[in-house]
């Protein structure tokens, strides 16, 4: 498993490549990866702050949780923290399971979390200024169904 927070502009056809190499026992890899958006014009930029330590820890613990949870054989997980542009790669989330059920559930679980959970701070910036930006509605609804299917 690995969990890697960065300042860095990451290629997630390389790391999907790299994830897939020498699986003779994986049946199914599922990856996301999201973007930033530029909202119409409203966003010049994405700027997320992490604390290094914490933020990498709490990602850790609920990866593992996943793994135990949908019985997967591997999970790498790349978070852009500072400013991003729109078209950017904010994250990467990879998932290797034998079947691809599980890879699809883990992947769509660790994204719920990642999205309106994890410890991170954001903020948009766009031609009005800064804002912070907090999960909507649907992000909190998406996590919560994590919690009834236990």
């Amino acid at each position: 498993m690995i969990i890697t927070l960065t300042d860095q502009p990451f290629e997630p056809g390389a790391l999907v490549t790299a994830f897939c190499a020498d699986r003779q026992e994986t049946g199914a890899v599922a990856t996301f990866v999201g973007l930033a958006r530029a909202e119409k014009g409203a966003a010049t930029a994405l700027e997320l702050e992490a604390y290094p330590g914490f933020t990498d820890s709490a990602i850790t613990t609920i990866a593992q949780a996943a793994v135990a949870r949908f019985a997967l054989q591997d999970v790498h997980i790349v978070h852009r923290v500072g400013r991003i542009a729109p078209g950017e790669a904010i994250v990467f989330v990879a998932t290797a399971a034998a079947h691809r059920r599980e890879a699809f559930e883990a992947c769509d679980h660790l994204m719920d979390y990642l999205k309106s959970r994890a410890p991170f701070w954001k903020k948009e910036h766009g031609p009005d200024g800064p804002r912070w930006i907090e999960p909507t509605a649907r992000d909190r609804t998406d996590a919560q169904r994590w919690d009834q299917e236990t």
